[in-house]
């Protein structure tokens, strides 16, 4: 695993969605019930910011055809697209939040 520093702890209120790049990947990072999810930030439908949606009990909604995914799994929950949300492994190492981005994630952005 290669870890990347996505925010500090302090930017990333309960119940808020962060837009964040991440080793030239765009992150959403949501922090509820204490904890903190990445995936990726656009939705699998369409090119809209899932950053942009609405966060409630862990699910995110896309702002454009509010498609809903399971931001702890990436399962799509309902809307127009079947395909899961990628996510990500966080950790947290003091206020840091760190982000593991795969390699190939990496390397289709370039």
């Amino acid at each position: 695993m290669t870890w990347h520093f996505a925010e500090y702890t302090r930017h990333l209120q309960e119940g808020a969605v962060l837009n964040v790049t991440v080793a030239d990947v765009p992150v959403a990072l949501y922090r509820f019930d204490g904890d903190i999810f990445a995936s990726h930030n656009i939705c699998t439908h369409a090119y809209a910011c899932l950053s942009d949606g609405y966060l409630e009990d862990g699910v995110i909604e896309c702002p454009l055809h509010q498609a809903r995914f399971d931001v702890r799994t990436g399962k799509v929950l309902s809307g127009p697209t079947r395909i899961a949300l990628s996510v990500y492994p966080v950790k947290v190492n003091g206020e840091e939040i760190l982000v593991d981005i795969p390699s190939d994630t990496v390397a289709a952005t370039q």
